[in-house]
């Protein structure tokens, strides 16, 4: 490949498990990673998406044909301590696949995508047809590829080379990602003032999103580990947010048994995404992997008996089967229109409320933000 094609002065490669490869233009830093190969269709919100947990483990293709070109926000951006414009404290994607990488111009800019991505150690490839890869996806499900960035003025990995790491690399099904993006011990947000409530968390990889609309509320909140146990989360607080987070649902037994428990405490409880699915495996709900998930900001989701409709944030590739609620305590609570996806639950009493989607956006619309209202009202009015 030419380097005046490349103005980063780098190459990748990007190799799927089912044999397709492809070259383009390299970004970020030259490194080798593994991961699902999976898309969004979300437009805007790059930030947001690269440090979003639950990405942790995946190879993130973004669908819109130029992705980098009002560059990335500093840090130094906060609300309540938090960063407004992402979602962790670092990049949680394995790899990022765009079509094409623009300069950066916006007010708000302090670096470019590429040099954001090189200085956390995360490779990405441009120039390339995206399109393509997510009519495969599309087509074939979600793959786990390799994605490999190296200098233009040395020799390239050889396919041969990337199968062999593919091969050797554990599938993103097989991997507890959820101890990755967990807190090693508690943590405590308050937000000004006397807090109205106070929650805790148990955190497998939580967007900060979730805690700026909390906070917003006025909810102090206390993120515990994954590996918190049901007495930790319920003694002193309010209620329970059980948070979203990366992975494979049915590997995480113990937290949705812990799950289980906080629900038939009397307490009200909140689950997000790998939250709701916890919850839901804990009561004895089923969950099945979708073919190529839900990722996006642009996604319907209509609540059962009032017909309402909202356009909402996703980010699961993973859902549970309408059909194993029946003793569950549970019942359906919002619908995905466009493939019948069971997005929502919560319990006959109304104490525990739980979304597939993403009520806190980031990146996203807000039409679902009232979730965290009819929460915390109901919070407030049992203390």
């Amino acid at each position: 490949m030419p380097l005046l094609r490349c103005r980063t002065g780098l190459g990748a490669r990007l190799l799927l498990a089912d044999g397709l490869g492809v070259e383009g233009c390299g970004f970020g830093a030259p490194a080798t990673r593994v991961g699902e190969v999976v898309f969004t269709t979300a437009m805007t919100g790059y930030p947001e998406s690269l440090t979003d947990p639950s990405y942790r483990g995946q190879i993130l293709v973004e669908t819109h044909p130029m992705v980098g070109n009002y560059g990335v926000p500093s840090r130094a951006r906060r609300v309540y301590g938090i960063p407004l414009d992402y979602e962790s404290d670092r990049i949680q994607v394995e790899g990022f696949v765009v079509a094409e990488l623009p300069e950066p111009s916006h007010y708000a800019s302090a670096t470019s995508l590429h040099e954001w991505l090189r200085g956390e150690g995360v490779p990405g490839i441009y120039r390339v047809d995206t399109r393509m890869l997510v009519e495969r996806i599309r087509e074939h499900g979600v793959i786990m590829g390799v994605l490999s960035v190296y200098p233009l003025d040395e020799e390239p990995p050889s396919w041969d080379e990337l199968a062999r790491v593919l091969s050797s690399s554990k599938s993103y099904d097989e991997r507890l990602f959820a101890l990755e993006t967990s807190p090693r011990e508690p943590i405590t947000h308050s937000p000004p003032g006397r807090p109205r409530a106070r929650v805790s968390m148990l955190d497998c990889g939580v967007k900060y999103g979730i805690l700026r609309q909390l906070l917003h509320r006025g909810v102090e909140v206390t993120r515990y580990p994954c590996t918190a146990g049901a007495d930790e989360l319920l003694d002193g607080y309010d209620a329970v947010v059980l948070s979203n987070g990366p992975g494979n649902p049915a590997l995480l037994r113990a937290q949705a048994r812990v799950a289980a428990e906080v629900a038939t405490s009397g307490k009200p409880v909140l689950a997000v995404c790998l939250g709701m699915q916890l919850l839901s495996l804990g009561l004895g709900a089923r969950a099945y992997k979708l073919p190529y998930g839900h990722r996006g900001v642009n996604k319907p989701v209509v609540e059962l008996g009032t017909g309402r409709c909202m356009v909402t944030t996703h980010n699961h590739g993973y859902a549970i089967d309408w059909d194993s609620l029946e003793g569950t305590g549970l019942e359906p609570w919002f619908r995905q229109p466009d493939d019948g996806t069971l997005e929502g639950v919560r319990s006959r009493d109304g104490l525990v409320l739980a979304t597939q989607f993403h009520p806190e956006a980031g990146p996203g619309p807000w039409d679902s933000s009232w979730v965290f209202d009819l929460f915390v009202k109901m919070v407030a009015g049992r203390r």
